[in-house]
């Protein structure tokens, strides 16, 4: 299956895979930034994506810079909805206390995973079907 991506910027870079198996697109951003220590920010990708009908994307964060920098997403995952032909843009968060981090053009900076999903129209209900767990939440089934 095809992706259709339309290159926004001269420094925008064709989403790619590490190894032939790998679920996620790795993402690279167009563009330099710098987080301060808890600073968050929208870092340009300068690509557009067709998301196919059906399906939406989700922008990831890396491992990687999670462990070793705490690098993160303000809004893991992102929702790339299959109408939307703008940027894609990844909001990155530097959760370091005491450490800035450089992104540099070209840098991967999020996967991108393309799910099918299920589409529901919500109905109102006088009352819900029974279930094992009901209405516990919060840590109810466990640590």
């Amino acid at each position: 299956m095809s992706l259709p991506v339309r290159l926004l910027a001269a420094t925008a870079r064709l989403p790619t895979r590490a190894t032939s198996g790998d679920a996620g697109l790795d993402l690279y951003a167009s563009e330099a930034a710098r987080l301060e220590p808890g600073e968050r920010a929208s870092v340009g990708t300068g690509i557009a994506v067709e998301i196919p009908a059906g399906n939406a994307g989700l922008v990831l964060p890396r491992s990687g810079w999670a462990a070793k920098h705490g690098i993160s997403l303000v809004n893991a995952p992102g929702l790339i909805d299959a109408g939307y032909r703008g940027e894609v843009r990844v909001l990155l968060l530097n959760t370091d206390r005491g450490e800035a981090f450089e992104i540099s053009e070209g840098d991967r900076i999020a996967q991108l995973l393309v799910v099918p999903f299920a589409s529901f129209e919500p109905v109102e209900a006088e009352a819900l079907g029974a279930s094992e767990r009901g209405e516990g939440g919060f840590g109810s089934t466990g640590r």
